[in-house]
């Protein structure tokens, strides 16, 4: 499997670094990371001051040409009801995305022997790795240290690991 990262707007490169990394060590696939692409016009709405996460999947399904794309950003997204999301992908699609916005709030998580910035990372590959994961037509998981458990906050990503559980590993096979 070949995945593209569309980095969107301004990203540190350890972002894109992390994102890469967590793909590569979880499902074992070739990684290609884009020049950053600007913010999709229409995608900011000004009376919730966010984007919509959908405006951004769509953006790495045209820039990306990886069997599987997933857009990276700072921005802070929502999709339809939903307050925020970390992340969005359509089940069983080519493209989604991940906003690192809200995985930077601090949350005790148990991790006070880890610095800010290794929790930072940890959560940006849990994100893309559970993101393209719905891609390979994986659903939620009710095991919490899956990282394709359900994670509404950031104390539930810091509970989960980054790696598969069984049964969604032989589901990917």
């Amino acid at each position: 499997m070949h995945v593209d990262i569309v980095p969107v707007g301004e990203l540190p490169a350890a972002v894109k670094r992390e994102a890469s990394t967590g793909l590569r060590s979880v499902y074992d696939c070739d990684v290609t990371v884009h020049d950053e692409q600007s913010i999709p016009s229409g995608a900011y709405d000004s009376s919730r001051d966010q984007y919509r996460a959908e405006e951004f999947i769509e953006l790495a399904s045209r820039i990306g040409s990886g069997e599987k794309n997933i857009a990276v950003t700072a921005k802070d997204l929502f999709y339809r009801r939903r307050n925020y999301v970390f992340g969005l992908a359509y089940l069983d699609g080519n493209g989604s995305v991940i906003s690192t916005y809200r995985l930077q709030t601090s949350s005790d998580g148990g991790f006070s022997e880890k610095s800010a910035g290794e929790i930072f990372g940890d959560r940006v590959r849990k994100e893309v790795v559970h993101e393209i994961g719905h891609t390979l037509g994986l659903e939620h998981c009710d095991n919490s240290r899956c990282v394709m458990n359900f994670s509404p906050t950031v104390r539930e990503v810091d509970i989960k690991e980054e790696n598969l559980c069984g049964t969604c590993q032989r589901s990917v096979l």
